[in-house]
């Protein structure tokens, strides 16, 4: 695999700074990490996609190298819009294919819901999703215990189990974890989310690939189906043996996969 010159910066736009890396040259792919993450959940994708494509990887407001929110109301998905022109991508028809992982699934979500006519597909990892009901317990309690406790328990969560059983990754999450700054875990977020997302499913109509960690929480495999019965041209795929985090886990078999995917678009 040759190497793929990459240009890193900030952006500032919508009233924040977006942390971003690109590289690569032809359709855009953009990758959205999830909760308390950062672009370096991408490590293992970015050079390997690039080699065919043009792929951009932030950090989301709040998170990793990105400016925390302020008081003001906001929306990622005018941020990923806002840094998108920015880079100049200019995104009419065909658009860029969005991969969202977990938190970042619902990002990517929201984003086709909102500027449909800028989306070629979506890559939906483990995804989270407006308006769904979980049963998932999220607490860490931060405020009682500290952030270096809310920490631990945050890795601890079953939601990382499998993770865990491999020491490399184990080692990588613990160091993203260790470098966010638990913002959210301390502040009322005034992120507008969509909550109505699980009820305009439909309204999505373009390629859809749903990724599912065989090994994730009910929760999130309850997401996957409703996503694949809501977006009209959704399609499933499960990672055996995989857990919540398949793009770190089974990189590989994850590359395969939305490569193929890819391919056919």
């Amino acid at each position: 695999m040759k190497t793929i010159p990459a240009r890193n910066g900030f952006a500032e736009v919508n009233g924040t700074r977006l942390y971003y890396e690109a590289a690569g040259e032809g359709q855009a792919l953009v990758l959205i990490h999830g909760f308390a993450l950062d672009t370096r959940v991408w490590d293992d994708q970015f050079d390997v996609f690039a080699q065919q494509y043009r792929v951009i990887r932030l950090d989301l407001r709040g998170y990793g190298r990105s400016a925390l929110p302020a008081a003001e109301n906001y929306r990622h998905v005018d941020d990923l819009k806002a840094l998108l022109d920015y880079l100049d991508l200019q995104l009419g028809l065909p658009g860029a294919t969005l991969i969202g992982l977990s938190m970042g699934g619902g990002v990517a979500i929201d984003y086709a819901l909102t500027y449909p006519e800028t989306v070629r597909a979506l890559v939906l990892v483990d995804s989270t999703l407006g308006g769904f009901r979980w049963a998932i317990n999220w607490s860490v309690k931060a405020r009682e215990v500290g952030l270096e406790s809310a920490r631990k328990r945050w890795l601890a969560h079953p939601i990382f189990a499998a993770s865990f059983e491999q020491p490399e990754v184990a080692a990588r999450m613990a160091q993203i974890v260790e470098d966010y700054s638990g913002w959210h875990w301390l502040n009322r977020d005034p992120d507008r989310g969509m909550a109505t997302a699980i009820e305009r499913l439909t309204e999505i109509h373009v390629p859809a690939l749903v990724i599912v960690g065989e090994r994730d929480l009910p929760d999130f495999q309850a997401i996957a189906d409703i996503l694949v019965q809501g977006i009209p041209r959704a399609h499933k795929k499960v990672l055996r043996g995989s857990g919540h985090l398949p793009n770190m886990e089974s990189p590989l078999a994850f590359n395969d996969c939305v490569l193929n995917f890819l391919a056919t678009l």
